[in-house]
């Protein structure tokens, strides 16, 4: 399927991730090249983007070589804004460059996975507390219609649309904090977070969406106490059930795409 910088949406939309489509197919190196598209003026940014999503998905799997060509094909861009990308995606630890290999997909390890789950527990009810005393009517207003989306996408089973939507979810409350500092962290660790959980989590989704429910009833109240409580329970949840995953499960990360982000 030709994939677009267009086509894989964006985290920074609730409308935008309602529109990103089903789960992710079978995981495919991207050194094997779609039909080209005619490159357009797409910003790095962008293409960072969309090899991101699409890394997180499970479409590019772990330890798959990215080649520019075949990403600028994939992408329908040129390879100077795919150069950019990498480099950026290799500053955030989504890549890696080989000697003589060129860039692969990277592979977390185990204990990069609870580093950034206990930098999630400790980040994230600090934020939730702050939103709860500073949020607008607006943002409260994203976070309903975040879950009325969810709510669609899990009567559909369509898994692949929670991913976003809960990226989503995360970033509007860091948002609420009023503090720009934890919302560029918290959006940072979203990403990572989100391909931490991608690996196998699937049987979580409900029960996550109702704890959202009672984060955005928190924040509606006004009770910094109780918001930070509940998404501290929340994230507890999401990491007792990631360290419950089957033996392995961590090493087969492009066969769960699309879940991902829905479990936590």
């Amino acid at each position: 399927m030709k994939s677009g910088v267009g086509h894989t949406g964006s985290t920074e939309g609730a409308a935008g991730t309602a529109g990103a489509g089903g789960a992710a197919g079978a995981a495919q190196p991207a050194d094997v090249a779609e039909p080209a598209r005619k490159p357009g003026r797409v910003s790095a940014h962008e293409v960072s983007r969309a090899i991101r999503d699409d890394i997180i998905r499970g479409v590019h799997a772990p330890g798959a070589r990215l080649a520019e060509e075949a990403l600028s094909a994939r992408y329908g861009v040129s390879r100077v804004p795919v150069r950019e990308a990498l480099r950026t995606l290799e500053a955030e630890g989504f890549v890696r460059s080989r000697p003589y290999a060129g860039v692969a997909v990277a592979e977390l390890d185990d204990a990069e996975a609870e580093d950034l789950l206990e930098i999630r527990a400790r980040l994230e009810p600090l934020g939730a507390g702050r939103a709860a005393a500073r949020r607008t009517p607006e943002q409260l207003g994203r976070l309903k219609e975040l879950l009325l989306l969810a709510d669609d996408a899990l009567a559909a089973d369509r898994l692949g649309e929670l991913a976003r939507l809960n990226s989503r979810f995360h970033e509007v409350l860091a948002q609420a904090s009023g503090s720009q500092t934890l919302t560029q962290l918290v959006t940072q660790l979203s990403w990572k977070i989100a391909w931490v959980y991608a690996v196998e989590l699937p049987r979580r989704a409900d029960d996550s969406w109702r704890e959202h429910a009672e984060i955005v009833a928190a924040l509606e109240a006004g009770d910094p106490d109780r918001a930070a409580k509940v998404v501290a329970k929340h994230i507890a949840q999401a990491q007792k059930a990631y360290r419950r995953r089957p033996s392995g499960a961590a090493d087969a990360s492009g066969g769960a795409a699309g879940s991902a982000e829905s479990e936590t």
